[in-house]
């Protein structure tokens, strides 16, 4: 009896050291019944966060079409109040060039108290809200009035909390949300995200609350298809240019142009080629 007692203690010594990892609830696997049976993580998501710097300002201070392409690939940060981090990898954008562009809400050079944001320093959030119901989120670049729409985002990290932020979000109740249904439109990402007016003008490189850090192999030209932003209505040529921007064959995209990608495939353009 003496050396089971022993025994039992050394195990119990070895269940309490600071050595066993701990686990973090969001990174579990879901096991409500019922509920998604997918990992709350994403198995592309293989980013050392404590290694992941964050994207500084000399990373916005560019051109828009330039900076709309260049957020593919990078993740969204959102630090939730209690203490949660969502992360999203960026699949979708559209470039809104500023005053020469019809279908922005900076045309002609107008600013206003709503789009202000988009005459800030590159980085700056501009968040506004449609049907006044959604929120949308763009980010400043470079040029007068010039912003980036970010349009879809691949969940990555938190995807439970994202769910019951959509699920709030929604009036009626509704079944489980998959995973590619979380952010794959400009309102869904900014409910799963815990977006609202309150991020307008906020700092992409000073905020505790919401930030970005670089992506893992970014992807190539062949990679990023070039179509028609979405919802513009009649803007004239500016509803025909090629501003909206995406990762071939990613399925969190929002809207596909299976077109586009024939004729990027005849060319001989492959993804990952």
């Amino acid at each position: 009896m003496p050396r089971k007692r022993k025994l039992l203690a050394q195990l119990s010594a070895l269940q309490n050291t600071s050595s066993f990892p701990q686990i973090n609830g969001v990174e579990q696997l879901n096991t409500t019944p019922g509920a998604d049976p997918s990992p709350k993580s994403s198995k592309y998501f293989a980013i050392e966060k404590k290694n992941s710097p964050q994207l500084q300002e000399d990373f916005f201070n560019q051109p828009c079409v330039s900076l709309a392409k260049s957020f593919l690939g990078q993740i969204l940060v959102r630090k939730l109040p209690d203490g949660r981090e969502l992360w999203g990898r960026i699949v979708e954008t559209e470039a809104y060039l500023g005053g020469e562009d019809e279908a922005s809400h900076s045309k002609g050079g107008k600013q206003t108290q709503r789009n202000a944001a988009m005459f800030m320093k590159p980085g700056t959030l501009y968040v506004y809200q449609i049907y006044g119901i959604y929120f949308c989120m763009n980010v400043s670049s470079q040029g007068e009035g010039a912003a980036v729409l970010l349009r879809s985002l691949e969940p990555l990290q938190g995807l439970d909390a994202m769910r019951e932020l959509r699920r709030a979000s929604r009036k009626a109740p509704s079944r489980l949300l998959k995973n590619w249904q979380l952010c794959n439109g400009p309102s869904k990402l900014c409910q799963a995200f815990g977006i609202d007016k309150a991020f307008d003008q906020r700092d992409l490189t000073q905020d505790d609350a919401i930030w970005m850090v670089p992506g893992q192999d970014p992807p190539g030209e062949q990679d990023v298809v070039a179509t028609t932003r979405i919802g513009i209505g009649n803007r004239g040529e500016w509803a025909q240019k090629p501003l909206r921007f995406y990762l071939r064959g990613n399925r969190f995209v929002s809207v596909v142009d299976k077109k586009v990608e024939r004729e990027m495939a005849a060319k001989g353009h492959s993804p990952g080629s």
